[in-house]
């Protein structure tokens, strides 16, 4: 937006206060607990609230919100202060009025609903129709049933510390297109949206076009202070779009998205080895986060390409040295387990235990790895975690932090402090398979005159050693399944990583094929091959 523009703070002060479900530590006046400020009766009742009871509160809330009686409707939620802000400003900053409701049949306490409404903005007027669910909890002691307050009920793409405003955009729309000059737009690509509103709002301004008006979700400020793009929900005034050309392939994308699409919290990037540029980026997540580019997550078994990498040009071992898979391995009192089920074998070359995922072959050498070796062989080989990489949008640069204690040796599996992104392991990939790291790209670096983050790279011993061991996992190894059928000049990495509070480990698998390398994640995926395997298959015969 222009400067000038208001915007309406959803959540504001109590973005802190607001707990996962609801309650928190929320303390003004009399609404003490997140009750609406209502003293409890003298026969409250006690237990969820009943179906009548959700659907009356539904009924009252949204008639409230109807009339633009935002203090009204505040009271039947479980934190006012809030709701009254954000309904305030729904009509006040964002331009929204002629609000009609339409409650759906509701299942319980849960109420699903449609919203028509009409966002008008200097003289320029266009509908507005979405949908979205509130929940009604009893509160905790007024016992009223109140509406669980959270800012997707106003919209069900906003989340806490978001803002909404209509006004002039604060950047010209941008027509991305792939390095085929094909269209890339949202409505036909889904997972490009967040990736397409950072593309705008970095290069909307260098591309010639002429900003619109638009109605729009305003992210609040990450922890480090860089702010997402503003999302674009209605377009009351088209300006005039510039033109960009990307590094991605219309192809691989519908590939990836429809290969993602079969999990839920599922991610996956692909890119071109031989220069770095980036092929697809997907994600099928509820939040919209897009963990392809921006996660960080322990990255489990895949991570043993950079400690293969790093044992051999530590001069340790080599592909066919030893490298022993004992059924258990100790390291400081912590004790390391394989996988159920693989058989240990006490005479395994380094080649053997990659392509069977051997996990205590590699803790075995934490006594000989430096704290160090790991992170000097990521960042020096890989390009890894020195916070420099300039893809075209924000990125998370992998972390592969010089650890002492039992995270020496988890490291090492892809555990303890190690944090990965797809983007990174997709990287890391082509990295093995050439030998050289080219710092992944979205859009041409001189568009703008970017510095790539740069690295040595690998010697071609332990490059070619590094493809030999890859190309016996995707053929007769843990990923030998999942690859069948791409043809022998491939390699992988399957893995999974445990992460606490989960049942079941993220699903990660790293492959090649041709001039493409691919990487995906899976949260509570379970094993590489179960989950994120088969979207890296699937792109990776799509892409060229």
């Amino acid at each position: 937006m222009r400067s000038g523009v208001k915007a309406a703070v959803i959540g504001g002060v109590c973005a802190v206060m607001l707990g996962g479900a609801g309650y928190g530590t929320y303390n003004i006046v009399t609404a003490l607990d997140g009750d609406g400020g209502t003293a409890a009766p003298a026969a409250a009742r006690t237990g969820p609230p009943s179906g009548a009871e959700a659907r009356q509160t539904a009924h009252a809330f949204f008639a409230a919100w109807e009339k633009g009686d935002a203090a009204t409707a505040a009271t039947y939620t479980n934190f006012p202060q809030a709701a009254e802000q954000l309904l305030t400003a729904y009509a006040d900053d964002a331009h929204i009025t002629a609000v009609h409701i339409t409650a759906e049949g509701a299942a319980g306490s849960t109420v699903p609903f449609t919203v028509r409404a009409t966002v008008s903005y200097d003289g320029k007027h266009r509908p507005l129709a979405y949908r979205s669910t509130l929940t009604v909890v009893r509160g905790r002691t007024s016992h009223r049933p109140l509406v669980d307050w959270q800012p997707s009920v106003v919209h069900p793409q906003l989340r806490k510390g978001d803002t909404l405003a209509t006004g002039e955009s604060a950047a010209p729309e941008i027509l991305a297109v792939d390095r085929d000059d094909r269209v890339l737009s949202k409505e036909k690509y889904p997972s490009l949206g967040p990736v397409l509103d950072e593309l705008r709002k970095k290069y909307g301004d260098r591309t010639g076009g002429r900003p619109g008006v638009e109605l729009v979700i305003r992210h609040a400020d990450a922890a480090d202070g860089t702010q997402a793009a503003d999302t674009t929900l209605l377009t009351l005034a088209k300006g005039r779009p510039g033109r960009l050309r990307t590094t991605l392939s219309a192809g691989a994308q519908a590939a990836a998205e429809a290969a993602v699409e079969k999990y839920p919290d599922a991610s996956v990037v692909a890119v071109k080895p031989s220069t770095g540029e980036i092929l697809a980026v997907a994600n099928h997540r509820d939040d919209g986060f897009d963990a392809a580019l921006l996660g960080e997550r322990p990255p489990g078994s895949t991570m043993k390409i950079i400690s293969a990498a790093t044992l051999i040009d530590s001069g340790l071992t080599t592909a066919g040295g030893k490298a022993p898979c004992p059924p258990t391995a100790v390291w400081q009192s912590q004790t390391f387990h394989n996988l159920t089920g693989l058989a240990p074998d006490e005479n395994a070359t380094l080649s053997d235990s990659f392509a069977r995922s051997c996990n205590t072959a590699f803790v075995k050498f934490a006594d000989d790895v430096k704290p160090d070796s790991l992170t000097r062989e990521a960042q020096e080989r890989f390009g890894l975690g020195q916070n420099n990489w300039q893809i075209g949008v924000p990125s998370f640069d992998g972390r592969v932090p010089a650890s002492g204690g039992p995270d020496t040796a988890a490291n090492l599996i892809g555990q303890g402090q190690v944090q990965m992104s797809p983007l990174n392991m997709a990287s890391v990939t082509a990295t093995a398979m050439t030998g050289s790291f080219r710092q992944p790209v979205i859009v041409p670096l001189g568009l703008d005159h970017r510095d790539p983050a740069r690295a040595r790279g690998l010697s071609s011993g332990t490059a070619a050693q590094l493809r030999a061991m890859m190309n016996r996992t995707a053929l007769s190894g843990t990923a030998a399944q999942v690859m069948s059928g791409l043809g022998r000049d491939i390699g992988a990495k399957t893995g999974s990583a445990e992460t606490d509070g989960q049942a079941k480990s993220d699903s990660w698998f790293a492959g090649y094929r041709g001039d493409v390398a691919a990487a995906a994640m899976v949260q509570d995926g379970g094993h590489g091959v179960d989950a994120a395997g088969p979207i890296v298959a699937t792109v990776l015969r799509s892409a060229r």
